[in-house]
């Protein structure tokens, strides 16, 4: 593959989503944030080609980043597919950490549910099952929902849907959401609970909670997270893997709604 079609233009992002309202967005404002993301450093990493679980363990450490996992020896890796479920306290690089451990560990079975926009990462593409959360989802989305559950790969899903927030003077994700529920035990998937310890910066938390104030539609805050992620260079995290939670767990004693919420609980108890 070429570099040209490696790397990420983000001029060209913006204007390809902005449709016909692109002729409105100046070439100074996609440059600025061009610069606000590292767009230079990203690309960087980008034209080395790596591509699947190699782009996600290459790019845990192109960042430095050190990690303490534990409780690996719970998860039978070689049995039936599995759902893991994390909560999401960084929005980059805990996504990148679990497809590389859960990758390697795993042989490359694994698929990830993630922001389309990370579609734009040719090398982590063909991990990704894109969720559109700026417009419309493709029309064969849930098929290829569908299609993942009923493979032999693993499933990597954050059930929140967005990073953690700053709730109550503690960094914790909203409430999670069913599907993982749902579909897990459609699919006789058990379910492995994840905790991924770390968090991003102050002023990531002051935005999302102004824009939660203000009642905006645009997520401001996830346009932090490539600086937050430039910002995590060198830091530490330990991830901890619990046991496998058997999907007939999830009987009809509780809500689905209410099932995604015990075991968003568990995660954190780990």
């Amino acid at each position: 593959m070429e570099q040209a079609n490696l790397e990420i233009d983000l001029d060209r992002i913006v204007r390809e989503r902005a449709g016909k309202k692109a002729k409105w967005i100046p070439r100074w404002a996609t440059r600025w944030l061009a610069n606000f993301i590292h767009q230079d450093f990203i690309n960087e990493f980008l034209r080395r080609g790596h591509v699947g679980v190699d782009f996600c363990e290459k790019g845990v450490e192109y960042l430095g980043v050190h990690l303490t996992v534990e409780g690996l020896e719970n998860v039978p890796f070689e049995g039936r597919p599995l759902t893991f479920v994390s909560n999401h306290p960084l929005g980059a690089i805990d996504g990148v950490t679990l497809g590389g451990i859960i990758g390697r560990q795993s042989k490359g079975r694994v698929k990830y549910l993630v922001n389309d926009l990370l579609m734009n990462l040719k090398g982590l593409a063909p991990l990704c099952i894109p969720i559109n959360k700026l417009g419309a989802q493709a029309r064969n989305f849930p098929q290829q929902v569908d299609g993942a559950f009923h493979s032999e790969n693993h499933i990597i899903m954050f059930p929140a849907g967005l990073c953690s927030r700053l709730i109550d003077g503690q960094v914790h994700d909203i409430p999670w959401r069913k599907a993982f529920i749902q579909k897990s035990v459609q699919t006789q998937r058990d379910i492995v609970p994840v905790h991924f310890i770390g968090q991003n910066s102050p002023r990531f938390y002051r935005v999302a909670r102004w824009c939660q104030r203000l009642g905006l539609k645009v997520n401001l805050a996830m346009a932090l997270l490539p600086d937050e992620m430039y910002r995590s260079c060198g830091n530490h995290y330990i991830v901890r893997f619990g046991q496998p939670i058997p999907y007939t767990t999830f009987d009809h004693s509780k809500t689905p709604n209410e099932w995604a919420l015990w075991v968003e609980d568990q995660v954190y108890k780990l």
